[in-house]
């Protein structure tokens, strides 16, 4: 699979924001979630790319873009994407994840946002989530124990195989360490591998966090906007999801049967980007 044109853009900061393009068309930004970056997408941008130009952006800490910076915030976050819209002049989006945070926030702080498709952000409403264990990841990423902060947020994220919640952490620690070093030999170099990733789980769960209970501020959004899940998720996500569709005035939702967290990923991840791109061709059609 191709992993199209590097390309670069700086943000407000001067930091660099790298990305990749695939396709003819109208411009659609895909911002990929946690533990993710620009590669995660190619199979959906592929499935895209015979009716739009796809820019697929690693954002900050990741691959082809520099690093975070000490205050970094969801601002921080929407001017990479107004960095990336102003450079390719793309004016739908498709955030994933803690990307479809940053969806929404750019939504409403920037005009040139037409579309947007958002899947499952992870929004805390209310007592949807704990984040108790982001304080543990943090301890553990502080003594560069990775396999373990990995654990930790995969756990408390309620990521992974539904039989992951009842293997004990040291099997867990242990398949994680086998899977870093694998991936260390296996992955190309455009690839970005979960040891160069782990510490940019920090910031996602920040995101998280500082949007906590900011849901009233959505129902300004004057965008046409796509939700999607997976019937399979996590039960906070589609809480998100559920709340998003109450309160966003143009909103349409689209659930999609037996799939989890990982549907937009490239399939050799769990992905099915050929189901997703289904309705996303029909939203952001011209």
């Amino acid at each position: 699979m191709s992993l199209g044109l590097h390309s670069a853009t700086a943000s407000a900061d001067g930091t660099v924001i790298g990305y990749r393009t695939i396709g003819t068309g109208s411009g659609l930004v895909i911002l990929h979630g946690a533990m993710e970056s620009a590669s995660s997408h190619t199979e959906l941008a592929a499935e895209l790319s015979d009716s739009h130009t796809v820019y697929l952006p690693d954002r900050r800490g990741r691959g082809l873009s520099g690093p975070h910076r000490t205050n970094h915030d969801i601002r921080t976050e929407v001017e990479d994407l107004a960095a990336m819209r102003a450079a390719t002049g793309a004016a739908d989006v498709l955030g994933v994840s803690s990307g479809a945070i940053v969806a929404l926030e750019a939504a409403l702080r920037l005009p040139e946002v037409h579309r947007m498709a958002i899947f499952e952000p992870p929004l805390i409403i209310g007592d949807s989530l704990s984040t108790g264990f982001v304080a543990r990841y943090r301890e553990e990423l502080a003594r560069g124990d990775l396999a373990s902060a990995l654990v930790t947020g995969m756990k408390g994220a309620q990521m992974g195989p539904a039989i992951f919640a009842h293997v004990p952490r040291p099997l867990l620690r242990a398949l994680t360490v086998a899977a870093m070093r694998r991936e260390d030999r296996t992955l190309g170099p455009s690839e970005v591998t979960m040891r160069a990733l782990a510490p940019t789980l920090n910031y996602d769960f920040m995101l998280a966090d500082q949007m906590r209970d900011r849901l009233d501020a959505y129902s300004s959004i004057t965008a046409e906007v796509l939700l999607l899940d997976g019937q399979s998720s996590p039960a906070y996500l589609r809480t998100a999801i559920n709340a998003l569709a109450a309160v966003l005035p143009r909103a349409h939702r689209i659930t999609f049967p037996g799939l989890g967290h990982g549907a937009t990923g490239n399939a050799r991840f769990g992905g099915k980007p050929a189901v997703v791109a289904g309705p996303l061709k029909e939203f952001f059609s011209d």
